[in-house]
């Protein structure tokens, strides 16, 4: 995603949308600028599936809320389906709040 810029026949209007598109293009184009929160997503012990419902592949995943003690790690190398689900593998049960990008 990035700014559209509009044709327009004043040079300062012109100067204006190019200087902000090269200051928000960055922050727009950064995937983690576009992320979703599942809150309380429970895990069980051993590997987990999780829909990520962003409908593109997943470029990141962070826990921002965890409820209990576990070590959560992702399997995301072999998962079959990126673009739908998250693979975590977890040492407990655990509910957790994920942010997904």
């Amino acid at each position: 995603m990035s700014l559209p810029i509009f044709k327009d026949a004043t040079v300062n209007f012109s100067q204006m949308q190019t200087v902000w598109a090269a200051t928000l293009n960055p922050v727009l184009a950064n995937p983690a600028t576009n992320s979703s929160i599942l809150k309380n997503v429970a895990l069980a012990s051993g590997t987990n599936n999780i829909n990520h419902l962003l409908g593109r592949k997943l470029q990141g995943w962070r826990l921002v809320r965890q409820r209990s003690a576990a070590s959560v790690y992702d399997n995301q190398d072999n998962n079959q389906t990126p673009t739908l689900t998250l693979i975590l593998v977890s040492s407990a049960v655990v509910n957790c709040d994920i942010e997904v990008f």
